[in-house]
């Protein structure tokens, strides 16, 4: 039995132009490496992980409001105030001290209170803190708490603000209780059959279905009993209603799906067979493959489609072909409406808890990588070709292997990739991904 990592999750609430996306690039800083093939990491950054101090945490920025008027920014602020009470450990409100306290900030502060979440009151544009002070103190009025004045553009202040956030992770926040059962994330588009999959997992009719997208309330976690085995499973069905502002739907369902695949072992991406592979499909998978999460992809309403002979291999090729970053993902073809195959998902899910937990033994992980320099040469540069002196497994979920060379800006990504395969051919390490550290021998160690 093992504990579980959970890291706090904080979100960023606020007006528009109160500067939200400088903070939250602020705080994150440069340390985001955007991986440019994997769709996951959307170019308006939704979420970046941080550490502050020894202490790992999720930033959500609740994204930008589109100010057609003063009703509609309200209800949009409503809304993505809503989405971090739902989701995050703490929330930062942020103001503006230039345009002091306005009705939409009244009215957003007392939902906010009213949740019982962790609030920090953070006063933005204060960048002059002498002449600023008074007009500080205005923020009182909110009834949050004690404002922290900081400048996002200047970067002052953030010390501050983030010594005030980490104060309400919860001590230990980083692991929760022991616990031996599978936690599995439900992830998709919306209307493409989550809840009906939980349902029929579950057996019962506990999570509310209609055909209107988005009409889950909210994520739900569901502890079942299957074979002798327990599983959690974490429903992110649907958003809390339909927004007319598509960027905004698209932003909440990837603060969703971050903040569930966050809490699980294994990602489930169900795929509508009708819709095919699209572009958000992957950016979803791309958020359980950034986390090192094991990956089952679930084609459901697999009975609505004419099929023939052909039909599950050509499927399956553009599955490989959008989700190309994951190769690795087992892929099964389900109905949660007829019940086809659905205790396939449950063997499915058996078997890649079981890779993403597999163990290798060191004297044969090295006798594998001295078979494959062997079969494949190492690359070479300037007379000097990369040698792999020795190879162990460190850890699991992932299965996460160090490799000891003798030079490591010779250990060439595409190389990398062939170690990886080599490995899978052994082992199969079906649905997990596998994690490489390379490190390099001192001079004195290299032969």
């Amino acid at each position: 039995m093992s504990k579980r990592k959970n890291k706090p999750i904080v979100a960023i609430v606020g007006r528009p132009n109160v500067g939200k996306s400088t903070l939250f690039n602020a705080i994150a800083g440069e340390k985001i490496s955007i991986v440019e093939d994997t769709p996951g990491v959307t170019r308006d950054r939704v979420y970046a992980d941080c550490t502050w101090l020894d202490r790992e945490f999720t930033l959500i920025d609740t994204g930008g409001i589109e100010p057609e008027s003063s009703d509609v920014i309200l209800s949009q602020m409503r809304e993505q105030a809503e989405i971090a009470i739902e989701m995050a450990d703490v929330i930062i409100f942020l103001v503006d001290l230039k345009s002091g306290v306005q009705d939409a900030d009244q009215k957003v502060a007392d939902m906010l209170r009213r949740s019982r979440k962790p609030i920090v009151l953070c006063v933005n544009k204060a960048d002059s803190p002498l002449r600023d002070e008074p007009y500080v103190y205005e923020f009182y009025n909110l009834g949050i708490g004690d404002p922290i004045a900081i400048s996002s553009v200047n970067k002052t202040g953030i010390g501050d603000l983030l010594e005030a956030v980490s104060a309400h992770f919860p001590e230990g926040s980083q692991d929760e209780e022991e616990d031996d059962a599978v936690r599995v994330a439900i992830i998709g588009k919306p209307n493409v059959g989550k809840s009906s999959i939980v349902n029929r997992l579950i057996g019962e009719n506990r999570v509310i279905v209609s055909d209107i997208a988005g009409t889950t309330r909210d994520a739900i976690d569901t502890r079942v009993k299957h074979n002798g085995r327990e599983y959690v499973f974490i429903d992110t069905a649907g958003l809390r209603r339909k927004n007319k502002i598509s960027d905004q739907l698209e932003r909440f369902m990837i603060i969703r799906a971050v903040a569930a695949v966050e809490r699980a072992d294994i990602a489930v991406l169900v795929i509508n067979a009708e819709d095919g592979v699209t572009e958000q499909d992957a950016k979803i998978a791309g958020i359980a493959h950034d986390r090192g999460k094991a990956i089952i992809v679930a084609v459901n309403k697999w009975d609505a489609i004419k099929k023939t002979d052909k039909s599950t291999k050509e499927f399956t090729d553009k599955i490989h072909q959008v989700l190309s970053f994951i190769p690795y993902a087992e892929i099964i073809f389900i109905s949660a409406k007829t019940g086809q195959r659905m205790n396939k998902l449950y063997e499915a899910v058996d078997l890649v808890s079981a890779n993403q937990n597999m163990r290798v033994q060191t004297g044969v992980l090295n006798e594998i990588i001295t078979e494959a320099a062997v079969m494949q040469q190492p690359p070479q540069d300037k007379g000097k070709m990369l040698k792999i002196y020795y190879a162990t497994q460190a850890g699991v979920k992932p299965p996460t292997f160090v490799l000891f060379v003798n030079y490591k800006y010779l250990m060439h990504f595409s190389y990398q990739r062939y170690i990886e395969n080599q490995i899978r051919e052994t082992f199969g390490f079906r649905g997990t991904p596998l994690k490489f550290i390379i490190r390099e021998r001192s001079d004195e160690q290299k032969v």
